[in-house]
């Protein structure tokens, strides 16, 4: 792990040692979402579920409690 992400090294046709990061490979199987949606999913089932739990923490009621006091 380089910087956070996987990479994959490889040596060039110049002989010199070389990486890419992971997604930009092949190496890495293909996402199950975006094989069998073959193309007309436009969102993936866990992004779509962070998301939801995003909007829930947005109706949330503010824990902070100054949400009621005036100045």
């Amino acid at each position: 792990m380089t910087w956070g992400e996987d990479r994959v090294y490889f040596y060039d046709d110049a002989g010199r040692l070389a990486r890419l990061p992971l997604p930009w490979t092949d190496v890495v199987p293909d996402d199950p979402t975006m094989v069998v949606g073959a193309g007309r999913a436009h969102f993936r089932y866990d992004d779509l579920c962070r998301l939801a739990d995003l909007l829930a923490g947005l109706d949330a009621p503010s824990s902070g409690g100054n949400a009621d006091r005036e100045c």
